[in-house]
């Protein structure tokens, strides 16, 4: 395998990575930023308050775009392992 085919399954990976966990990092954090605004509004200062909401919304996430990250991964598996013999080259 040369370096160039290496570094380019690399990118692929991280960028899948990324692509994968862009949804429920971008839910958490606005279900976050809106309970803190929530708190601020009424004054609460419990730590503890954001974190179901933000658990929810995240399992939520995932429930909705697991079909599409699962075939992203399906995808990127399938690449990798019909190229497999080239690799080994």
């Amino acid at each position: 395998m040369s370096e160039f085919t290496f570094l380019e399954l690399m990118k692929e990976a991280i960028f899948l990575t990324f692509l994968i966990s862009l949804p429920m990092l971008a839910v958490g954090t606005v279900v976050g930023v809106g309970i803190s605004i929530v708190q601020t509004a009424t004054s609460i200062q419990d730590q503890s308050l954001s974190f179901i909401p933000k658990l929810l919304a995240t399992i939520a996430t995932m429930v909705a775009f697991g079909p599409w990250m699962l075939s992203l991964l399906m995808q990127y598996t399938f690449k990798l392992l019909s190229g497999l013999q080239n690799f080994a080259r």
